[in-house]
């Protein structure tokens, strides 16, 4: 018997917008330093966005100007979003790390799809969004790509967060 993951559900247009437009700070795990890696990208991004990045790497010492921690249990201040650069069999322990910190969301960016850690992290309280890069999602709704009109499955004049 085979499983039918639907990968549709954790992909949800208003999920994406509110966990947006209501966080204020990202943990990233597996943040590079390499300024090539779409990761230190993704962070350098979110932080000329207004969000407070904390990197989280075992092997850094500090990322962005940031100190980067070992595990999400030591970074000491709380979570709104842990955004995930691991490899897709990593989740279900980073997902169970982040509903023990109290995080509220658990993003997951492309290809970063695991069924087990997102059922883990729902059962922890969390939203959870995956195989969506957080970067593409704030800029598809709240960035340029939106002051545009591009793709943002809304026909509006009028600029602002959900109602």
């Amino acid at each position: 018997m085979t499983s039918t993951f639907d990968i549709s559900r954790y992909q949800d247009p208003l999920l994406i917008q509110r966990v947006l437009f209501s966080a204020k700070t990202i943990a990233v795990v597996g943040l590079s330093k390499n300024e090539l890696r779409a990761s230190y990208f993704v962070a350098f991004y979110l932080r000329r966005h207004g969000y407070t990045v904390i990197p989280v790497n075992p092997r850094e010492q500090e990322i962005l100007g940031q100190r980067s921690y070992k595990a999400l249990s030591d970074v000491p201040v709380p979570i709104d979003i842990v955004n995930v650069f691991r490899a897709p069999d990593a989740l279900p322990g980073i997902a169970k790390e982040a509903v023990a910190i109290g995080a509220k969301n658990l993003w997951c960016q492309y290809t970063v799809i695991n069924e087990e850690g997102g059922r883990i992290a729902e059962a922890g309280g969390m939203s959870v969004v995956m195989d969506r890069c957080l970067k593409v999602e704030h800029a598809r709704y709240a960035g340029r790509m939106h002051w545009l009109g591009f793709n943002t499955q809304r026909i509006t004049s009028v600029r602002g967060g959900l109602q």
